[in-house]
């Protein structure tokens, strides 16, 4: 089997080679991977680990993104980003440093705002790129695209996002509406351009915290539902299956976003309260497929290769005809032991090198 056949046969519950694997690391991360394994690139990182995954993206042509002498750099909805350290200085994250909405209180404001537009990308090398990773599942989007809760919180502030959340204000309405309609059009044009060779299409929505969700199923009907369906017929109009990441106890919502489609729930964050795996497969395996569940919080940073072999068995186990794209709960810690990451690979079957 390819890495396609593969993916695509474990997600039709009919069988695989070694169960499908997809990597996601910190820049940190991957950097002492890279090191470790000898190899150049994330590409080549990808192929030694024996990642199943390849995306394709559109190239940016809009308006220029800069980087200003506080060395913020501009994003697509007018906030900016800094690389902010953690722990004892051992990484950084790009944390949102300006939040151009988080003053509005009045609609009307937005008019007339400069919100990013489809027409910023040029999709021509789309089939190419699409035809070049032919034997690999093709993935186009990410855990960013839609991504109503976060998205808009990096614009506007994560305590005035839930407060909107809560009060369904006309500002927050209004910012759903234009993320909606832009990431719509955008996946649109790369899914024409692309002439059905895209398998997955990736989208986001961080729905749960660790002990709960962090929204109420009622709030996301009456806020998210309608944009979800009509993404999801999208992604379906065009052949492809669609891949929602949401961190966080989620188990609530599944029934609702599986009567709206949704094929692949990821990245299943099993430390979470109601995310044990074994549960979700037993309740919700015949209507969808999982990815993830490698705990990053846990066996991984914590636990033993021993640990980590186990519970990569345990997943072949309890899926031995397919169901689950095996990999990370999120991007991998740097202080997580390489001789973990490697034997999750290893254990899993994909490793090429180290």
């Amino acid at each position: 089997m390819n890495a396609r056949e593969r993916v695509l046969s474990a997600l039709e519950r009919k069988g695989y080679d070694r169960i499908p694997v997809h990597h996601e690391g910190t820049p940190e991360v991957d950097a002492l991977l890279r090191e470790h394994l000898g190899v150049a690139d994330d590409l080549a990182l990808a192929e030694a680990l024996g990642d199943d995954w390849r995306y394709v993206e559109p190239t940016y042509i809009g308006p220029e993104l800069r980087t200003h002498e506080d060395g913020s750099i501009d994003g697509l909805w007018g906030e900016r980003y800094a690389n902010v350290p953690y722990g004892d200085n051992i990484g950084t994250y790009p944390e949102a440093v300006y939040l151009p909405f988080a003053a509005i209180d009045d609609s009307a404001q937005l008019d007339g705002y400069p919100f990013p537009s489809a027409d910023w990308y040029d999709y021509t090398t789309i089939a190419e790129q699409a035809e070049r990773w032919g034997d690999y599942a093709v993935f186009f989007g990410s855990a960013g695209h839609l991504d109503f809760m976060n998205g808009i919180a990096r614009c506007r502030g994560v305590e005035r996002v839930l407060f909107d959340v809560g009060s369904e204000g006309p500002v927050y309405k209004r910012l759903v509406e234009e993320r909606f309609r832009f990431f719509y059009e955008v996946t649109e044009r790369v899914l024409q351009a692309a002439g059905g060779k895209i398998d997955i299409v990736h989208c986001g929505e961080d729905l749960g915290t660790q002990r709960g969700p962090i929204i109420s199923l009622r709030s996301f009907e009456r806020l998210f539902e309608p944009y979800y369906a009509r993404y999801f017929q999208l992604v379906h109009r065009y052949g492809a299956r669609v891949l929602m990441h949401s961190c966080g106890s989620v188990r609530h919502f599944i029934p609702k976003l599986i009567g709206l489609g949704l094929d692949i729930l990821d990245v299943v964050q099993v430390a979470a309260a109601g995310m044990d795996l074994e549960g979700l497969e037993r309740d919700f395996g015949a209507y969808l497929s999982f990815s993830g569940t490698m705990c990053v919080q846990s066996i991984l940073p914590f636990g033993t290769v021993e640990d980590v072999e186990r519970e990569v068995r345990k997943r072949i186990e309890l899926f031995p005809d397919g169901g689950l794209i095996l990999g990370p709960t999120h991007a991998i810690q740097v202080f997580t032991p390489l001789e973990n990451i490697l034997a999750m690979y290893r254990t899993a079957g994909s490793l090429q090198r180290g």
